[in-house]
């Protein structure tokens, strides 16, 4: 079996996956117990809208905790990519983890895209396009992002030429 790879993304795109997973929950808690909130308010013997809501209250706020303070250091530590001479290598996830080999001769083309949060932070992230569809290393700073998205088209470009 081949070695992990051994390049890791920039240490400040765990704030970015805190900030990002906290702004999904809640507002995903929000869609979910207002309707009940309103029900608990407009019905006086609405006691089971409370309790509904609490409910949901206990598992946002476990679900931010989880989200938060867990989550993002073991997310950054699964985290790996290497650009070889023929292809690329990503390795992440926690509980199902993923191996993608990515030959440059199948590369289409590469783009490096921001968010608002990654702009505050200063990070960027490169997609690599293919046939089969994309692969993104998040979480580089600007700088090296638009390196590794430059060094992989070349790359790319140099594997179509030797075909």
């Amino acid at each position: 079996m081949r070695p992990l790879p051994q390049n890791q993304l920039d240490p400040k795109v765990k704030s970015v996956w805190r900030i990002g997973d906290a702004l999904w929950i809640t507002a995903a808690y929000l869609m979910c117990a207002f309707t009940f909130f309103v029900i608990a308010l407009a019905d006086p013997a609405g006691g089971w809208a409370w309790l509904v809501v609490a409910v949901m209250t206990a598992v946002w706020a476990i679900s931010l905790i989880v989200a938060v303070v867990v989550l993002p250091p073991v997310r950054y530590v699964r985290w790996r990519y290497e650009v070889g001479e023929n292809e690329l290598d990503i390795a992440k996830g926690i509980v199902w983890r993923t191996r993608s080999v990515i030959p440059f001769v199948r590369v289409q083309n590469t783009d490096t895209k921001q968010g608002p949060i990654l702009r505050a932070f200063g990070l960027a992230g490169v997609t690599v396009s293919t046939a089969a569809g994309q692969h993104e290393i998040p979480g580089l700073s600007f700088e090296e992002a638009d390196v590794l998205r430059d060094r992989i088209a070349t790359q790319a470009r140099l594997a179509q030429e030797d075909v």
